[in-house]
This record gives C-alpha cells, sequence and structure tokens, in this order.
C-alpha cells in the first residue's frame, strides 16, 4: 500500500509498504478519509513527538473508514462496519486509570499512520475507542472525532459556568473547535491571526473575534471588555508559551486558565508569583482525551447541529499530502481531508 512516513523535520516521504494484517484483537480498516492536524504539523516541522511517535514512522493520527479484515477473538466487529478510531486507548489498570484519570496512564497504546490506504488498530483501541459510524456520516466529518474529543476533555477541566466571558486564543481547527463546543453556554472572544479564520469563529458562535495583528494588546482589549477585571476563563489553543504568558494576563482574579496548547519541548513561561497568588489564578495543563470524551464527540459530530464541516478547508488524494503540510504551515487551510484510496 501507499503510506507517508515521518523521517525528520520536514521530512515526509510516500513509500510502498506492506499491507497491515491484523493480529489477535486488531483490525484493519481501509482508511475513508484521513484528516490533517495541528499536532501533526507541529510533529512535521519538529520531527517528532515525545509521546506519540519517533521516526522514522507512519504518519497521521485522524482517520474514520471501513473494516475490511478481523483478528482472531473480535466478535464484536466485522468486515463492511463503518469506523471511526481514536488515536490512543488507556491500559484500563494503572494508578491513573483507576482514577478515571486517562489521558495520564503511562500505558497509553498509541497508534499512527492514518495517512496511508489501510490502518491497523490495535487491541486496546479495538475494545476501548473504536465506534461505530452512522450511514449518512461522512468519513471526513467523523475523522475530526479525536481532536474534538480533546476540546470536550479541555472544556470538562476548564470550571466553566454559565454566561463566563471565555477568551480563546488561536484560530487554527483547534481554538475553533473550542469556539463551537462553548458558544452556546458562555460569551467566547475569539483572537487569531486570519481575518477569514476569526469569520468561521464567527459562524461557529464567538460573540466577538479579533486579529492580534490589527489589536495587538490583547490583555488590555480583554480588560475594557470586562469591567477592567479579564476574562473568567482563558483557553489558550496555539502552543506558543509568549501565548501562554498572554492567557494568564487576561484572567482576572479567580479565573481558570487552560494552557491547552502544546509547546516545544524544553520551552519555559514567567509568571508573576504575586498575580498567581493574591488573584488565586488556577492555572491548568490539559491534555490529549479519555474514552468518553470520543464518544461524546462522535456523538456531536453526527447530531449535525454544529456546521463542524467549516474546518475542513478542501479534499486531496495522499499523493497531494507535501504540499498540504506546506498549505498548513503557510496557514493556507485549516484542516484537510485526505482521500488516500488509489482505487
Amino acid at each position: 500500500m501507499l503510506a507517508a512516513l515521518l523521517y525528520g523535520q520536514e521530512d515526509l516521504r510516500l513509500e510502498q509498504v506492506t499491507d497491515p494484517t491484523p493480529a489477535a484483537g486488531e483490525v484493519v480498516i481501509q482508511v475513508g478519509a484521513a484528516t490533517t492536524c495541528g499536532t501533526d504539523l507541529k510533529v512535521w516541522r519538529r520531527g517528532g513527538h515525545a509521546k506519540m511517535l519517533k521516526p522514522p514512522t507512519l504518519f497521521g493520527h485522524e482517520a474514520a473508514g471501513t473494516i475490511v479484515a478481523v483478528g482472531a477473538g473480535v466478535t464484536n466487529w466485522q468486515v463492511g462496519d463503518r469506523v471511526v478510531a481514536n488515536n490512543s486507548a488507556p491500559c484500563m489498570e494503572c494508578f491513573y486509570c483507576q482514577r478515571q484519570e486517562y489521558s495520564l496512564c503511562p500505558n497509553l497504546t498509541w497508534n499512527n499512520g492514518t495517512f496511508a490506504e489501510y490502518l491497523k488498530i490495535p487491541a486496546p483501541i479495538v475494545q476501548h475507542n473504536l465506534l461505530h459510524l452512522p450511514d449518512e456520516l461522512p468519513f471526513e466529518l467523523a475523522a475530526i472525532t479525536e481532536p474534538l474529543a480533546c476540546v470536550l476533555h479541555g472544556v470538562a477541566r476548564s470550571h466553566i459556568k454559565p454566561k463566563d466571558k471565555v477568551v480563546i486564543l488561536g484560530d487554527g481547527a483547534i481554538g475553533l473547535m473550542f469556539v463551537a463546543a462553548l458558544a452556546d453556554t458562555v460569551e467566547v472572544l475569539l483572537w487569531g491571526g486570519s481575518d477569514q479564520r476569526l469569520e468561521i469563529g464567527h459562524k461557529l458562535g464567538a460573540a466577538q473575534t479579533f486579529n492580534y495583528h490589527q489589536i495587538p494588546d490583547i490583555p488590555g482589549v480583554v480588560k475594557e471588555l470586562t469591567q477592567g477585571w479579564g476574562a473568567d476563563v482563558v483557553i489558550e489553543a496555539t502552543g506558543v508559551p509568549s501565548v501562554w504568558e498572554t492567557a494568564i494576563a487576561c484572567a482576572r482574579p479567580g479565573a481558570t486558565v487552560n494552557l491547552f496548547g502544546g509547546c516545544p519541548r524544553d520551552t519555559t513561561i514567567t509568571v508573576n508569583t504575586e498575580q498567581l497568588h493574591y488573584s488565586e489564578l488556577t492555572l491548568k495543563g490539559v491534555f490529549h482525551n479519555t474514552p468518553e470524551y470520543v464518544r461524546s464527540a462522535l456523538s456531536m459530530i453526527a447530531s449535525r447541529t454544529l456546521p463542524l464541516e467549516l474546518l475542513i478547508s478542501e479534499k486531496r488524494p495522499l499523493n497531494d499530502l507535501e504540499q498540504v503540510f506546506h498549505d498548513m504551515k503557510a496557514r493556507q487551510v485549516i484542516k484537510v481531508a485526505m482521500v488516500c484510496s488509489q482505487d
């Protein structure tokens, strides 16, 4: 089969590799659509990921498709089932899993390789994080279940109350998904660098949008809009250390700051200890998702109540994958649905 392999920093190659075959407990799917992700872009630019993969390796982690092979002992799935698979599953046995802190499981089973004609799903994911798709749900929408699950996990950790003013920093797919997940219940102020993306944020429900290229004093404007206090909740969705500091500067006393965007390794930020202490700030790092939010994400997507198709800029064949990553780097697209079948 044709598959994408990451060899290092901005070194992505399409190669012919052996078709996968399922071992006991596993299934193989034909990839109907694999969506690109900001995490994929960061991994491509940095040449690896501390937790999820080490080059050279099959690449990509968001996909939906159809089961084409079933391993021994698999009883709940059959060839022809339309499915989406999360890119991980917790062990369900460790210290953290026993406390239902599944995203912290040190034994997470990771799975990469969605940018390929076929994808093998490891047994723990088959057992805990493989889900049936409604017949009418397009593969490209189902494929964004994983990042939306991460966002719903982030929402749950953010201590958000009805009528809160929530600042979201970042107009990438994750920031826009936070808008979609929150706009029905709170007032969302979205900051980003692209007028086109900010318009999508408005369509997804943001109350106000701001381009930081034109209005660089983000904390000052946030305070003007909140009677001088600052936001009730701030969600950072860029993975840039300086923006983490901006997020903290936007927060009112008693606020929660969700530092959601993953920064490069060995980076640091500076926090004013007086502000942190006397303003009783809660700074939270939030990572990945859990089986509960994978199911909630698919349910939200399948309901078609939100125009999440706005996040998918276009469909492209797998042969275009390298160009797609250059387009993402140039912020010309948000998410692209790669059509991996060579039929």
